[in-house]
């Protein structure tokens, strides 16, 4: 229950935090001194995930924004700021968004056709220029980030099929029902494994008919309600291959993509977040996003991502991340679904 009152408070909360970042800019840039009578100033303005404020929460609000002083005056390419989530520590933090690493699997070997392979990539794209990608959505207090990942991408290539227009799907039909496919509901799962799933149940619902609530629930499943299916699974890019990450993108559409997030990870704000001291395997993964774009900012070669910790974490929702160098070990384990015949999306038949 506690759980479902923290995730209806995240909810609910308005965006008033983000002002923050505008009205102490040169404080948290370190171009002003930060006391501890300045910190509770900023404090008392600060909107908490929780009901009341207490004396441990602001140590730890204080602390989070010398963290973000600290970093952002080594002017690197990314910026962090207050957040909805700046009087957590990351273990709270971690704990209540992150899932436990998982093993990433293939269920299929699919290889991309010819005639595709000489498409190449653009050198820039993003497909929220399109009008495909649904909004930005809340994962609240459960470690379901892989199952916003999975209908985030299914989500966006309905809508590029052509198959229905703003359609959202059902991410708690997920955490319930999914766990004969290696998943765990609010401990974790894998894309690929979802559309495998997906693909089985012969469908998922909407969110509205089966609505999402953070907490791990029975398996209520109605085949007769499905409003969306996955035909032939997923479709799994090759370990370690950020061109070919690019390329499927371009062709196919946002495709689901897995990183290990670290401390300091939870306060971004801007810039193309690049880190030294991250892991770079598969056993390092904890969190699932979705890529919906790539580019070039200030020389740094980024993928454009699409979180689920809402709208007002972040850009807007997004991060940038750097591309091409398996940052955070996100080149690692990456799929999309194949909704109908593979060759409908540039690939060759099923090789199983």
């Amino acid at each position: 229950m506690k759980s479902f009152v923290l995730f209806v408070g995240l909810l609910i909360l308005a965006s008033c935090n983000l002002h923050l970042n505008v009205k102490y800019r040169e404080v948290l840039h370190g171009r002003v001194e930060l006391d501890e009578e300045l910190a509770r100033q900023i404090y008392s303005e600060f909107e908490s995930v929780y009901a009341t404020k207490s004396e441990s929460h602001f140590e730890i609000f204080h602390a989070t924004l010398k963290e973000i002083q600290e970093h952002n005056l080594k002017r690197t390419s990314w910026t962090q700021g207050i957040n909805d989530y700046s009087d957590l520590t990351f273990d709270q933090f971690f704990n209540l968004r992150l899932m436990a690493p998982q093993n990433c699997s293939a269920t299929y070997n699919l290889k991309v056709s010819e005639s595709f392979k000489q498409l190449g990539a653009p050198e820039a794209f993003e497909w929220n220029n399109f009008g495909v990608v649904t909004p930005v959505k809340n994962q609240g207090s459960c470690g379901s980030c892989w199952t916003f990942s999975t209908v985030g991408s299914l989500e966006s290539h309905w809508n590029i099929l052509g198959k229905g227009k703003n359609m959202t799907f059902a991410e708690q039909q997920l955490v319930d029902c999914a766990g004969a496919f290696n998943n765990f509901g609010c401990k974790g799962g894998l894309p690929s494994q979802a559309f495998e799933y997906i693909k089985s149940a012969n469908g998922i619902e909407s969110d509205k008919t089966y609505p999402y609530t953070a907490v791990d629930g029975t398996c209520v499943y109605r085949p007769q309600q499905a409003a969306a299916y996955v035909k032939y699974g997923a479709y799994n890019i090759t370990q370690g291959d950020e061109k070919e990450l690019a390329e499927r993108l371009f062709v196919a559409g946002p495709i689901s993509i897995a990183f290990q997030v670290i401390a300091g990870f939870k306060n971004y704000a801007s810039g193309v977040y690049t880190v030294n001291n991250c892991g770079k395997t598969t056993q390092d993964i904890n969190h699932a996003v979705l890529a919906t774009g790539y580019g070039t900012e200030n020389g740094k070669k980024f993928w454009n991502v699409k979180n689920s910790w809402g709208a007002t974490w972040g850009d807007k929702g997004y991060f940038k991340i750097e591309r091409d160098v398996n940052m955070c070990a996100l080149s690692q384990c990456n799929s999309y679904p194949l909704i109908d015949r593979p060759t409908a999306q540039g690939l060759e038949e099923v090789i199983q």
